[in-house]
């Protein structure tokens, strides 16, 4: 009774959230199959030598059959969808504080400008012993990165141990809306040097700051742009389009197309350039995958910017979230995407027109890259990255290419 009641359960919820009704009229023997997953799992509650978490093997199980049909393919647990979907809108409640674990304790990297942390005296360099009383040795970055978090306008006590002081001191910190901005920038040379880290809902207002702040700098001297994709994951398709569309007059992006032939979805470019006409180069690696892919890929092909660096992931699949109440949410490969000359970039990636191999870009291990209830370093005037070979490439390209422009006008 118990196994009839769970497989029923199991069945509804895997056709919960307004599945088709084509769908639920697939061959009943699919629907059986379930009752070997139920017999399985009383079997283990049964029988297994120790306790058994039975929402863990519950969502092991699902996500093992998604991971059948590709590595995108998954279900997040209700944390986890929470998580992403502060990393898609780029804000969170939080006390603005870069951080990484060091010999158990969470040692501040930073805090970023006009935080809650800066604004409450904590430095860089000290060391966080007990969060609300609660000791952080014993715990991981994520479960410590966690505690930290929480709703706006409610407070945390963090005892820290800094050089010089004599005793740990207590500081009460008041969380607040912390913004996760996906857009660096400066000036680069003559150049309007934009890294986009990710594609979040403030990617597009973030390239466009950059072009009027960086290019009211420059004036006159304004050659043109240079985005840098390196070790970009990808994020939001709209925001991807979104930055394609700023540097194109006309034409099409991208174009999805999913499981039926007629589910063909165009996205084009409206007019206005905000390089107006000034070569762009997008620099790429290994690393730059899927929505980054994207902005690459319909460049190269409208012939707007050369393509600089190393060859893509080539992640040209796109995944639609799922929402399944309090429970977490399913992300499905729905469709592939294409660029505007109709090729596939899955599993090959876009070759870059110049090929200028990694020199100076250092992997960043999970600890160090870990951002604690804070934002990457602050976007906008100051930002920097450290020079490197491909960047310096870029630059020289760029210059190249603004004399050759220059001259033809002349001429």
């Amino acid at each position: 009774m118990i196994r009839s009641a769970f497989v029923a359960s199991v069945a509804s919820a895997m056709l919960w959230a307004a599945v088709p009704a084509t769908v639920q009229a697939a061959e009943p023997t699919a629907y059986q199959q379930l009752n070997l997953f139920g017999n399985v799992f009383e079997l283990v509650r049964a029988r297994y030598v120790g306790p058994v978490d039975e929402q863990k093997l519950i969502y092991s199980a699902i996500n093992g059959m998604l991971a059948a049909l590709d590595p995108h393919s998954a279900f997040m647990a209700a944390t986890e969808y929470k998580d992403m979907q502060e990393r898609t809108s780029g804000e969170f409640g939080g006390l603005g504080l870069e951080v990484r674990m060091e010999d158990g304790l969470v040692r501040v990297s930073r805090p970023m400008e006009e935080s809650p942390a800066l604004r409450a005296g904590v430095k860089a360099g000290d060391t966080i012993t007990h969060l609300d009383g609660t000791p952080v040795l014993g715990l991981t970055l994520n479960e410590a990165v966690e505690k930290m978090r929480g709703r706006v306008n409610t407070p945390i006590d963090l005892t820290i141990t800094r050089d010089g002081a004599t005793a740990p001191i207590v500081v009460r910190v008041t969380r607040d809306i912390i913004r996760q901005p996906s857009v660096r920038f400066r000036a680069e040379g003559n150049a309007v040097y934009i890294l986009i880290t990710s594609f979040s809902e403030q990617t597009e207002s973030g390239v466009r700051r950059a072009m009027s702040e960086v290019r009211a700098t420059l004036g006159d001297k304004f050659e043109g742009v240079i985005l840098d994709l390196r070790n970009n994951p990808g994020g939001l398709l709209e925001q991807s389009v979104a930055v394609v569309d700023a540097f194109l007059e006309r034409g099409e992006v991208v174009s999805t197309r999913g499981r039926d032939p007629g589910s063909v979805q165009r996205y084009t470019a409206r007019r206005g350039d905000l390089a107006e006409g000034r070569p762009i180069i997008v620099i790429t690696n290994n690393g730059s995958a899927s929505a980054s892919e994207i902005v690459a890929g319909a460049l190269q092909d409208h012939k707007r910017a050369i393509i600089l660096g190393t060859t893509t992931f080539g992640k040209g699949s796109v995944q639609t979230i799922m929402p399944m109440g309090d429970q977490g949410a399913l992300r499905l490969t729905t469709s592939r995407y294409y660029t505007p000359s109709g090729r596939s970039i899955q599993g090959t990636g876009v070759t870059p027109d110049v090929v200028v191999e990694q020199a100076r870009i250092q992997p960043l291990s999970e600890a160090n890259a870990k951002i604690a209830a804070a934002a990457p370093p602050t976007a906008g005037r100051g930002a920097t990255t450290p020079p490197d070979y491909q960047l310096a490439r870029a630059v020289d390209l760029l210059h190249t290419l603004s004399i050759y422009q220059k001259s033809r006008i002349t001429n």
